[in-house]
């Protein structure tokens, strides 16, 4: 276990692998208290810029990105690569998303790079815009997913939350590295939510 020498930051690698799985990053902001955000899930701005440059050379390197539904419903990211942080290409834009909740006008189901959306067999929407995966009954099975995304030729994916989405994948032993910039706020609020979501979520609700 690994600790970065700027206190801002917090760096975990795990054990490496011996499977041939994507090479899973989580990258995450989160006030001095662990907060991700204000209570109810209100989206706060936590990274400086230059945090914001290191999360978008990430995208760059990434050959996808990973975010649940509930991200797409609160934050309404775009998940791209911006010019004015670093020049590089999109990477492919996975969301998780069980019940089949992404809106019609999300950021995510633009033009500006290609989106897929990770389903289970118990959603039976259509999205005719974008590439859709079903895997799992009744909610997204990341194992498979990760298996899937591995035979597609993802090497490399970056899963930017939300907090049940990181949480899922540090409990089943799925994330090889853990990057956190640890902001200066406190944020409080007992409904606020953490780093980690709570462990009887499903990974496709936040």
């Amino acid at each position: 276990m690994n600790f970065a020498p700027n206190p801002q930051r917090l760096f975990i690698r795990t054990a490496h692998r011996m499977d041939v799985r994507p090479h899973v990053v989580i990258n995450a902001a989160m006030s001095v208290d662990g907060k991700i955000a204000l209570s109810g899930g209100k989206p706060v701005r936590l990274s400086n810029e230059e945090d914001l440059r290191r999360v978008h050379a990430l995208r760059a390197k990434a050959d996808a990105v990973l975010v649940g539904i509930g991200t797409v419903l609160k934050d309404d990211p775009k998940l791209t690569v911006k010019a004015e942080y670093v020049k590089g290409r999109n990477p492919l834009r996975i969301v998780l998303d069980s019940r089949g909740r992404t809106p019609a006008g999300a950021n995510v189901l633009d033009r500006s790079a290609p989106t897929l959306i990770v389903t289970s067999e118990a959603s039976k929407r259509t999205f005719s815009e974008v590439e859709v995966l079903r895997i799992g009954k009744d909610e997204v099975d990341l194992e498979s997913l990760l298996d899937r995304l591995a035979a597609r030729g993802i090497r490399l994916l970056l899963v930017e939350g939300g907090s049940t989405v990181i949480g899922s994948f540090l409990r089943r032993g799925l994330a090889d590295e853990l990057k956190v910039f640890v902001a200066s706020e406190v944020l409080g609020g007992l409904s606020a939510p953490t780093l980690v979501g709570s462990r009887d979520a499903t990974p496709a609700e936040d």
